[in-house]
């Protein structure tokens, strides 16, 4: 199981990327997830081609389950997740890829912008979005019990959907 935290905060080692791992740790327990601060990445993100950018790209897109984290900036997700983003092919960039959007805000404002603004850029994308996105108080995320709860009621799911996954299709005869 290949598990990746992508973190489209501008400040590296910001409390989205600590939310994000605690996320992924949570769905996954006792799976340590790769992690992608986008920030590290720089200008290679404006354009394409950029060697450390397509080795990420093709990271997230080997992965079973990728959280999505972003702070929330201007009511929506930061251009620096976008930016990264437009790096995938519409449709098939994230196929097979189990993908949870993750949002940080200073209050209940923009709760909705995980599903609303974030999700159908995943599913554009060819990312599974089958679980509801997480919007968390930046300020208290680590001791809320919101991650935790989250976990309660969908790592069964990610679980079944990543083990099936890995389970080979099998043909069926409709003669």
């Amino acid at each position: 199981m290949t598990v990746t935290v992508v973190v489209g905060n501008p400040k590296p080692a910001s409390r989205t990327l600590d939310a994000a791992v605690r996320v992924a740790e949570a769905l996954r327990p006792g799976i340590e997830p790769q992690v992608i601060d986008l920030i590290t990445l720089g200008p290679g993100l404006l354009g394409w081609g950029d060697p450390a950018v397509t080795e990420a790209k093709q990271a997230v897109a080997e992965s079973e389950l990728v959280v999505f984290a972003s702070p929330t900036f201007k009511a929506t997700y930061t251009g620096l997740l976008k930016l990264f983003l437009e790096q995938f092919d519409g449709g098939t960039g994230l196929a097979g890829v189990l993908t949870v959007p993750v949002m940080l805000g200073a209050g209940p404002t923009h709760a909705l912008a995980p599903d609303l603004l974030l999700k159908p850029v995943l599913v554009e994308i060819g990312g599974t979005a089958a679980l509801p996105g997480l919007y968390l108080a930046d300020r208290s995320f680590a001791e809320d019990g919101v991650i935790e709860e989250y976990a309660r009621r969908w790592a069964p799911v990610v679980a079944a959907l990543t083990d099936r996954a890995k389970q080979p299709v099998e043909a069926t005869n409709h003669a």
